[in-house]
């Protein structure tokens, strides 16, 4: 044997190359965001098609294509703009009440003892509970006969005192409901904030002697903003499509005081059986929410690079 044929017989084999192999891990983790992303695409379809058609689930014959009818009868309908109305008129009260109180609150516990973390989640039992309960437990609360809280009031000298049940201090019963479940949630978010911004300007203005009423609002309230504006972002969102407190207490009213958008599309849809209005007011919900979103989203990254620029 040749010294070539006897080095190519001891030459080792050269690897073969390894076939690429389909990485199916990145796939597998988008799934659920694509199965949430069609969960919220079908009815969302669903309702836009729907808010395009004459469609009662009584008069099934008469169903049809009217384009934009739903949405310009809204226009010309005095009931529409009154929910418009109340609908702004309950999420302003409950947002700036809510961030009133929870940057109150949050103020107050902002120090991290072993009291204020205690005081904190002892203030998120109202938070745990389910809004709809809730509503059922303060009805029972300010029942004008058995009420304990028409009890408590009629020993300052307010006698036979309506609540929810009279016009004129029904969206006073709700606001005062939702204020009570909800500002634990604004309160967490800007403890939450408190707690992580820098020491170093709150001391350097501390050996200074500067008042307290300067620090809070030249060096406080413009670092707490970003959080200030997500706390009412997540509330208004979420006020503005209001259904189960008020519903619960009042179902929209007396009358059509507090027939908001939620409550007024479900009784389209389930006592009017108007399928077609009432995915129109979802619709209508769905743009004002989009626009007020983007408004906060807007400010928020005006305000962060603001911040970046001064960093």
């Amino acid at each position: 044997m040749s010294m070539v044929q006897l080095l190519q017989t001891n030459a080792p084999a050269t690897p073969a190359k390894p076939r690429p192999r389909i990485r199916l891990l990145p796939y597998l983790l988008s799934l659920p965001a694509l199965l949430v992303c069609v969960a919220i695409l079908v009815p969302f379809v669903t309702a836009a098609v729907y808010s395009l058609q004459r469609y009662r689930l009584n008069l099934p014959y008469l169903r049809g294509f009217i384009g934009a009818g739903n949405y310009i009868d809204f226009l010309s309908d005095p009931a529409f703009w009154n929910t418009f109305r109340i609908s702004i008129t309950y999420t302003a009260l409950t947002v700036v009440l809510e961030l009133l109180l929870g940057l109150g609150i949050a103020l107050l516990l902002r120090r991290p003892t072993r009291f204020h973390n205690a005081v904190s989640i002892a203030l998120l039992l109202p938070l745990m509970t389910a809004p709809a309960i809730a509503a059922l437990m303060w009805k029972l609360m300010t029942n004008p006969s058995f009420g304990i809280l028409s009890y408590l009031v009629s020993l300052f000298g307010v006698t036979d005192f309506k609540w929810a049940s009279d016009p004129s201090s029904a969206l006073f019963t709700v606001v005062l409901v939702d204020v009570w479940v909800y500002t634990p949630f604004i309160m967490i978010l800007l403890l939450a904030g408190l707690r992580s911004l820098p020491r170093q300007p709150f001391e350097a203005a501390a050996l200074d002697g500067v008042p307290a009423s300067f620090v809070f609002f030249r060096i406080t309230l413009p670092m707490l903003a970003p959080y200030i504006i997500t706390a009412s972002l997540f509330r208004l969102l979420d006020s503005i499509q209001q259904f189960d407190i008020i519903y619960a207490m009042t179902q929209g009213g007396p009358g059509d005081r507090l027939m908001v958008f939620q409550v007024q599309a479900y009784l389209e849809f389930f006592q009017y059986t108007n399928v077609g209005r009432s995915a129109a007011l979802l619709m209508i919900l769905w743009l004002i929410t989009n626009i007020l979103s983007n408004i906060f989203i807007k400010n928020w990254l005006r305000l962060r690079a603001r911040a970046h620029g001064h960093a």
